[in-house]
């Protein structure tokens, strides 16, 4: 990835450029010293006076009002703020008229910046103060006071916190009073700019010890920069939070949002006093010392899937090249490409007015529709279909193009939706809620209808990342997720019963992925690479879960590598200085989850025969119980030595009936409820008493035996039983009030569970004969 800079041969401006704005994706608005105000089209070239500001005038800082507002556009969406060196700040319409002059500070005020609703406005100043105003311009509060000029100021995604600089500090203040203020040492030099990201949640500063860095909402530290030849003197975040620009004297680099930097131009300018980023994030502008308006497009952007590798060579063109036959492709496009994503045997690409969607087999002949914004923020691909995010919401297609659904949840707000806030699959839609982080939504894809009975899935702290697994039934569709204290959970995407079962399987992972073809998860917990072969042995036998894993040294990754994509068995990871490392995984568990789908069990006992690894043998085990076959259970826990289960799965085997069977399996995988529920649907009353007696629920027995008038006794003699060994009395009164009168003889109750056992038999026995008749009538 790399920027194409266009400068003109003569500046516009004949003095100091301070700061730019755009108005749409084509349109920008300087301002300078020499009190002009210009307007530039990048369409035709063409640039305008807007208006002379008067001769005192000299601007210092430009923000344009937020234009979408929950998908509707504001009547004042036509105007900005422009602050000035005389104290004031003042409301301009696009047309150039000054609609409201505001005395704010004494001395200049050096910022000012709507907030995301556009319902409030913070300015700085020289005086140290920071002050909220109200859309129209009037003083709601004095947020802060203080001894120093404070240079720059930023907004909180949420919109109920400010960042300004001090110095050489950076202090988060939020609006409500009495709430704690964070503030750390953020440079050795006095602090010029700052940016506040609201979709990655990551802060921007830069200052005259001529370093950049990165930080996160708690003061960390993610990143800092070499130091350059001269104070960084402007930074600011692509909307989408994946990109960000710095400004400094001759310099202009352009950098990931880890930190590391994609391209480094030295242009003509003097020093970037500010940089703005179009709509549609694909350009940027800067306000340059010499009078000059830098404008820069990100071009050479790629993405790889398989042997495909395509480059954005133009704004409107696109280079796909297959490795294997080296056939180079070239796609042509009416407008300026904003988005595009590779994935599934599909290439996505949005542009300012359209989408296209291209199959890998026929480059030639894409599928084309009209988009309502072309404002697309994130794709994101499934099997089946993929969703385009917008300003205006969330919208799921087909590759033939046709739109789905359009889901939405109370207090939605699209523009901060990222990839770790928001997964696919082909029957789930999952999103992070931003206003409660706790809580995911889920949807059905093909309706855009919440799943089952609507209520969303809660956790009991912050979700920092969810994934979707992409294979397999819908009954069996799970989510992992990473909370913030980054340990890892997974849970089922459909509610059995009444509680949802989280289970923790990981700690410290800092990124994760599903594997694109089978339901394998790979993450990067500390400084190991960890692969889960079969997470969904966490409901099957959690004993299984360490013998399931492989697990290798992750050092080399250096701090904070990412997970970029799992295709295959390549995973492909992402270090801190941007480069790429691929990791390969063993082939044999994919191999093993396609035998057990599609319930080849001799052909998967065959494959661990000949790989011969443990790791395989417990997927094995695992998987043979989830789909009930017990026959290959016995083998594989035989195989790595669970001999006390191979007993158990053994005498399961010799249960009279299949939904005694049944049940047992479930216990096996510590379903109790299930279990019991099955055994009294089924009619095996004194099973479901026996399970729990085997299980010491000792209440639940005596409350089953007495609703069903019968194995009363068995119940007590076998509490008894219980508290001779360990030389204990009764002291629970229901047990008292049964004993009462009742004289327990253990051969009528052996007799009773022989009888009952006999029964089992005889309907077992029963039940093909049965079916086979109802088969003849038919």
């Amino acid at each position: 990835m790399r920027l194409k800079i266009s400068l003109l041969k003569e500046p516009k401006h004949k003095e100091l450029v301070s700061c730019v704005g755009w108005t749409t994706a084509d349109e920008l608005y300087s301002c300078s010293d020499d009190h002009q105000i210009i307007k530039w089209n990048l369409l035709n070239g063409e640039t305008t006076q807007v208006v002379k500001l008067p001769d005192d005038f000299y601007p210092i800082d430009l923000h344009w009002f937020p234009k979408n507002l929950g998908g509707k556009r504001h009547t004042q969406a036509e105007s900005f703020v422009l602050t000035s060196s005389d104290g004031k700040f003042h409301l301009i319409s696009k047309t150039g008229r000054v609609e409201k002059s505001v005395e704010a500070h004494c001395g200049a005020v050096l910022a000012g910046r709507w907030n995301y609703e556009g319902t409030a406005l913070v300015t700085v100043g020289e005086d140290g103060q920071i002050k909220i105003w109200s859309k129209s311009g009037m003083l709601r509060s004095t947020l802060a006071q203080q001894g120093t000029p404070i240079y720059s100021v930023a907004w909180g995604p949420d919109s109920e916190k400010i960042l300004y600089t001090s110095g050489k500090q950076l202090i988060i203040k939020p609006l409500q009073p009495n709430a704690k203020i964070l503030q750390w040492k953020a440079h050795d030099g006095i602090i010029l700019k700052v940016d506040w990201n609201s979709v990655n949640d990551l802060v921007l500063s830069a200052g005259e010890d001529c370093k950049y860095k990165v930080w996160d909402s708690y003061g960390r530290l993610l990143y800092s920069s070499q130091s350059h030849e001269y104070p960084i003197t402007s930074v600011a975040w692509s909307l989408d939070g994946e990109l960000f620009a710095v400004g400094s004297f001759h310099t202009l680099r352009l950098c990931d949002k880890t930190g590391w930097s994609y391209a480094l131009e030295k242009p003509n300018t003097g020093s970037i006093f500010n940089i703005a980023w179009s709509t549609d994030g694909t350009q940027l502008a800067g306000a340059c010392g010499n009078g000059h308006v830098i404008f820069a497009h990100v071009v050479e952007q790629r993405w790889v899937w398989k042997n495909f590798g395509i480059t954005l060579t133009k704004r409107r063109t696109m280079e796909v090249r297959n490795v294997l036959n080296d056939a180079v492709d070239l796609l042509e496009f009416r407008d300026r490409v904003i988005k595009a994503s590779l994935n599934y045997g599909h290439l996505v690409v949005s542009t300012s007015l359209q989408c296209y969607i291209f199959s890998i087999k026929n480059w030639n002949t894409p599928l084309i529709f009209d988009l309502k914004e072309g404002t697309v923020s994130l794709i994101l691909q499934a099997e089946r279909h993929f969703l385009l995010v917008d300003g205006g919401g969330i919208y799921l297609y087909s590759y033939e193009g046709r739109l789905i659904s359009s889901p939405k949840f109370p207090g939605m707000r699209t523009d901060i939706l990222n990839a770790q806030a928001i997964s696919l699959s082909n029957d789930t839609l999952a999103v992070r809620d931003k206003s409660d982080e706790k809580v995911i939504y889920l949807f059905d894809p093909l309706s855009g209808k919440p799943l089952g009975d609507g209520k969303p899935l809660s956790h009991k702290t912050e979700i920092m990342e969810i994934a979707l697994d992409q294979k397999g039934h819908t009954n069996e569709r799970k989510i992992a997720f990473i909370d913030k204290n980054r340990d890892l959970y997974i849970t089922s995407v459909k509610r059995f019963g009444k509680e949802q079962k989280v289970i923790k399987i990981g700690t410290m992972v800092h990124t994760l992925a599903w594997n694109d073809t089978c339901n394998i998860l790979c993450g990067l917990q500390d400084t190991r690479f960890t692969v889960w072969y079969y997470p969904n042995v966490v409901y099957v036998d959690k004993d299984l879960l360490p013998k399931t894993l492989c697990d290798k040294d992750a050092s080399e990754f250096s701090k904070n590598p990412q997970i970029v994509s799992f295709v295959g068995s390549q995973v492909t990871i992402r270090r801190a200085d941007g480069s790429l490392i691929h990791i390969n995984i063993s082939p044999y568990p994919s191999i093993l989850h396609e035998y057990a789908n599609n319930s080849k069990w001799e052909d998967a006992m065959r494959l661990c025969r000949f790989v011969k690894d443990q790791t395989l043998w417990a997927c094995l085990a695992a998987m043979a119980v989830s789909n009930k076959d017990m026959n290959t259970a016995e083998v594989a826990y035989a195989a790595v030595g669970e001999i006390d289960k191979v007993q158990y799965i053994s005498s399961i085997k010799d249960l009279p009936s299949k939904e005694s069977r049944l049940a047992h399996i479930l216990l096996f995988s510590g379903n109790i409820q299930d279990a019991e529920t099955l055994l009294l649907q089924a009619g095996l009353i004194y099973q479901a008493i026996q399970v729990n007696i085997n299980l010491y629920n000792w209440e639940r027995a005596l409350e089953l035996a007495v609703k069903h008038k019968t194995h009363v006794d068995t119940v007590l003699a076998y509490r008894q039983k219980f508290l001779d060994d360990f030389g204990k009395k009764e002291t629970n009164q229901r047990f008292l009030q049964y004993a009462e009168g009742l004289e327990v003889d253990w051969d009528k109750i052996k007799a009773k569970i022989e009888l009952e056992i006999a029964k089992e038999r005889e309907r077992a026995a029963a039940t093909p004969a049965v079916r086979t008749s109802v088969t003849i009538q038919r």
